[in-house]
């Protein structure tokens, strides 16, 4: 782990490939509390840490009421406790059936389009063939591009 003591708000932008704003965002928010120094926020390593945990749960589709809940919880106890692990549990519970549902949701809008595209393909198939019924060229125009490679 690092082994610095204290961040800047750059630093951990930097770090952690967010913006500033990003960071001050999570701050209004409570879920980091830099200390002032005047105008500077000075990060500790439990907000770098909570900075980390805030992107992770992003990343797993988690609310920041989420996981202020989840910090609230920990804030409670040095350690955390059985409320928090209890809180987690279901926030992933509820995050895996959001994902299934997606999923599942995603499978049906393939399969829409599958018939679709099939049905497309089977009416311009017999659009094709009542034109050469008819006699009429089936082949795509040219264009003058196409022609003037042709005649080179």
């Amino acid at each position: 782990m690092n082994e610095k003591r204290t961040f800047s708000i750059s630093e951990l932008a930097q770090e952690f490939d967010v913006t500033t704003r990003s960071i001050r965002f999570y701050e209004d928010q409570g879920l980091l509390r830099p200390r002032r120094r005047g105008q500077t926020r000075i990060f500790s390593t439990k907000d770098r840490v909570r900075l980390k945990l805030i992107l992770r749960g992003k990343r797993m589709g988690f609310s920041l009421s989420d996981t202020k809940e989840l910090f609230d919880l920990w804030d409670e106890t040095l350690t955390g406790n059985e409320k928090q692990l209890l809180k987690m549990l279901e926030i992933l519970g509820n995050r895996r059936a959001q994902l299934e549902q997606q999923k599942n949701d995603i499978a049906m809008a393939e399969m829409e389009m599958d018939t679709a595209e099939a049905r497309c393909r089977e009416a311009l198939t017999e659009l094709q063939k009542k034109k050469e019924a008819q006699g009429l060229d089936t082949r795509p125009a040219k264009t003058p591009a196409a022609e003037t490679v042709d005649d080179r």
